[in-house]
């Protein structure tokens, strides 16, 4: 496909028509939770996520519950400091999505994933995934470096995009370069 296809389908998707999202969130909201899908709904976003059309992707449809996250009360006795209900989210959703399509498809890499929609309840992500045992992505130049053992399960370890972003390790060209080096680590964050 030409890049002014890609340019019209992402063009397209800016002001998307509200009946049909309507129409089929509704139908992602009777559907589970993981739906695994033939062709991505954003063709150009996952193309520029790395996403090709052969054995050895996968892309599956996540349905994520929206609003806060407060825990419930414990009823039996602890120290006030370990009664607290109102802890922070240091998560994004998209992560959040990443995670658990990663803990459902275990043969499975993620490789990254893109949004498709929201309602008053759900947030739907696409996810792409990547099998690495697969010969074709083994043979492929491109994608073949996930296939590498350091990079399992690369999602838990905050290593995809969503999550360098939940860190706060995009590097930013208007920040100063001694403030780039601060980073937190995995542990220290959680």
């Amino acid at each position: 496909m030409s890049e002014g296809l890609y340019h019209y389908i992402g063009k397209a998707w800016r002001k998307p028509s509200k009946e049909i999202l309507r129409k089929r969130m509704t139908e992602w909201r009777k559907s589970s939770v993981f739906t695994r899908l033939e062709k991505p709904l954003r063709l150009d976003k996952a193309r520029a996520l790395g996403y090709k059309d052969k054995k050895g992707f996968v892309i599956i449809r996540v349905r994520i519950k929206r609003g806060g996250h407060k825990r419930p009360r414990p009823n039996k006795g602890r120290r006030s400091k370990r009664l607290t209900i109102r802890k922070n989210l240091k998560m994004n959703y998209k992560w959040i999505a990443e995670q658990r399509v990663a803990k459902k498809y275990k043969n499975l890499e993620v490789l990254n994933s893109y949004i498709i929609g929201k309602d008053g309840i759900n947030y739907f992500y696409d996810i792409i995934l990547v099998d690495p045992q697969r010969p074709e992505i083994k043979n492929d130049k491109t994608i073949n470096w996930i296939c590498n053992p350091s990079n399992k399960n690369r999602v838990f370890r905050g290593l995809t995009s969503s999550a360098k972003k939940s860190r706060g390790l995009r590097s930013n060209s208007k920040k100063k370069k001694k403030k780039q080096n601060i980073r937190w680590s995995m542990k220290s964050r959680f």
